[in-house]
C-alpha cells in the first residue's frame, strides 16, 4: 500500500528517525504483507497462518458429520500473541490512512494551532475507534442474545468463543498495543506521553485479563457501555475544535449525564456477575484446563479491580469539573471589578514616580474622575 507523503525538499537519511516516522506506514505495511505472502507457499504457510488465522481452535475434534452444523469456536491460548502481533501491524497501517486522507484534510481547513492540532488528531482517531468498536460490539451482543442478563454468568466457563467474538477481542488488543509505537511515529510531547500511556495499560490490562479469565461476555457489555460515552465526548471535542460552540457545549452536557450513568451501570453489571451470578457456581480451586477461575479470591479482586476503576475515574471527572467551576468563578469576578483594579493600578504607577510628579498625576487624576462624573 503506497503511502503519499509531501514533498519536501531534503530527503531524510535512510533508516534515520524522520525517514522512519515520514514513511512508518509503508514499512510497516510491507511487514505485513510479508506474512500474508508467506500464506501461498507450503513450506512458509504454517508459520504465517500463526500471525494471520486465529489460533485454537476446538472445532476440529468434532466428527466432520456433526461439524457441518455447528460454528466454529475458538479459546484463548500463548499462540494468540503472534494474532495480536500481525493485526497491531495492521491498526498502525490503518491509524495511518485515517490521519493522510481525513484527519489532515481537516486540519489544512481549520489552521488549528499546534496544541489543538495533537489533540484534534488524538480525538479524530479515538472518535473512529470507539464508533466501530461499540457498533461492533452491540451487533455481538445482539446476535449472540447476551442481552439476557442472566447470560453474563450462566453456563461459565465461557472458554469457547465464536469466530466473530474472539477476533474483536484480538482486534481490541491489537489497537490498544498499536498506541504506543504510534507515540513515537506521532511525535507525541513528553507531556501528552503519561496520559495516552496511562490510558493504553489500563485498556490493555482490564481487557486481556478478562480474556484471559474468560469473563468476555461481561467485558463486552462494559466496553459497548463505556465506547458509547467516549464517542460522544471525542464527538463534541471534535466540534469544540471545528468552532461550533452551541453542538460542542451539548454534546458536553450529554457526555456528562451519560458518563455517570456508565460508571453506575459497569459497577452494577460488576456486582451482578461476580458477587451474585457466578456465586451460584462457585468453586474451590482454578480449574486451568477448563479455563475456569471462578473462585471467590478471583471474583473478589476482579470485582475490586473494576470498582477502583469507576471510582478513580469519577474522582477525575469531579475534579476537573470543580477545577472549571474555580476557574469561571475567577474569571466572573475579574470582569466584575475592572474599574477597581484600574484604578490601583494607576495608584501603584503613581506611587512609583518622584515626589513632585506624584503630586502633579494626583491632581490630573482628580480633574479626569470629575470630568467624567460631570459628564454621566
Amino acid at each position: 500500500m503506497g503511502m503519499r507523503r509531501p514533498r519536501t525538499t531534503k530527503n531524510p537519511p535512510i533508516l534515520s528517525h524522520e525517514f522512519v516516522i515520514q514513511n512508518h506506514a509503508d514499512i510497516v505495511s510491507c511487514i505485513a504483507m510479508v506474512f500474508v505472502v508467506g500464506l501461498m507457499f507450503q513450506a512458509t504457510s504454517p508459520v504465517a497462518s500463526l500471525f494471520v488465522a486465529l489460533q485454537h481452535n476446538v472445532s476440529s475434534t468434532v466428527n466432520v458429520s456433526e461439524a457441518e452444523d455447528l460454528p466454529i469456536m475458538y479459546t484463548n491460548g500463548a499462540k494468540d500473541i503472534s494474532c495480536v502481533f500481525f493485526y497491531t501491524l495492521i491498526c498502525i497501517v490503518i491509524h495511518a490512512v485515517v490521519q493522510e486522507y481525513v484527519l489532515d484534510k481537516l486540519n489544512k481547513k481549520m489552521h488549528l494551532s499546534k496544541i489543538k492540532h495533537s489533540k484534534f488528531n488524538e480525538s479524530g482517531q479515538l472518535l473512529f475507534f470507539y464508533f466501530v468498536s461499540a457498533a461492533w460490539g452491540a451487533d455481538l451482543i445482539v446476535r449472540e442474545n447476551f442481552l439476557n442478563i442472566n447470560s453474563l454468568w450462566e453456563g461459565y466457563p465461557h472458554a469457547n468463543l465464536g469466530f466473530v467474538n474472539k477476533f474483536y477481542f484480538i482486534i481490541q488488543l491489537a489497537y490498544w498495543l498499536h498506541s504506543f509505537p504510534e507515540l513515537y511515529f506521532q511525535k507525541t510531547k513528553k507531556e501528552e506521553m503519561s496520559s495516552r500511556i496511562q490510558y493504553a495499560v489500563l485498556y490493555l490490562l482490564f481487557i486481556g485479563g478478562a480474556y484471559v479469565l474468560n469473563f468476555t461476555r461481561v467485558a463486552l457489555g462494559m466496553m459497548v457501555l463505556h465506547y458509547s460515552v467516549e464517542f460522544v465526548f471525542h464527538l463534541a471535542r471534535l466540534m469544540y475544535f471545528s468552532e461550533k460552540t452551541d453542538l460542542a457545549n451539548t454534546g458536553f452536557m450529554v457526555f456528562n449525564g451519560l458518563f455517570v450513568l456508565v460508571r453506575l451501570g459497569t459497577i452494577t453489571l460488576s456486582v451482578l456477575t461476580f458477587w451474585y451470578g457466578l456465586q451460584q457456581s462457585n468453586q474451590l480451586t482454578i480449574d486451568f484446563p477448563a479455563g475456569n477461575f471462578n473462585t471467590q479470591l478471583v471474583r473478589i479482586n476482579c470485582l475490586a479491580a473494576v470498582s477502583l476503576l469507576q471510582a478513580w475515574m469519577m474522582w477525575n471527572f469531579i475534579n476537573f469539573h470543580l477545577r472549571r467551576l474555580r476557574e469561571r468563578s475567577a474569571v466572573s469576578r475579574k470582569i466584575k471589578s475592572p474599574i477597581k483594579k484600574k484604578v490601583k493600578m494607576a495608584e501603584e504607577d503613581i506611587q512609583n514616580l518622584p515626589e513632585v510628579d506624584q503630586q502633579t498625576a494626583s491632581e490630573n487624576g482628580v480633574r479626569s474622575r470629575s470630568k467624567a462624573s460631570k459628564k454621566n
